[in-house]
């Protein structure tokens, strides 16, 4: 069954197209390194809540965006292999202070798939 990596993180809006340059690079290493699939999908209609939320879940600040994100992996050996090789590759070697979000506030985990319909 299919491995799903999920990830939230809150992004200067004004730096988009930096954040754009990067994702594009990272979905290509990850898809050579196994993954079925990448998207990245800038928050459009993401509300606050009052008890919880994705932007309280990040912190998120006036002047920032929510970015929802998912790698599709085939199973979760492909998943376990492709991260490690991803994490290798010299296309990922990004410090953290040159990164268009704080890291510090990206949520992630990884989920087996029990429905796709």
């Amino acid at each position: 069954m299919a491995y799903v990596n999920g990830f939230l993180v809150a992004v200067p809006t004004a730096k988009k197209q930096d954040y754009l340059n990067v994702a594009k690079q990272a979905a290509e290493v990850f898809k050579d390194h196994g993954a079925i699939q990448v998207v990245e999908a800038w928050g459009d209609d993401v509300p606050d809540g009052k008890l919880t939320s994705m932007p309280m879940a990040v912190q998120l600040k006036e002047d920032e965006t929510v970015v929802f994100s998912w790698i599709t992996w085939p199973d979760k050996a492909a998943q376990t292999a492709g991260m490690e090789n991803s994490m290798k590759d010299p296309r990922m070697d990004y410090a953290p202070e040159n990164m268009p979000f704080d890291g510090k506030r990206m949520i992630w985990g990884g989920f087996e798939v029990i429905v796709e319909a």
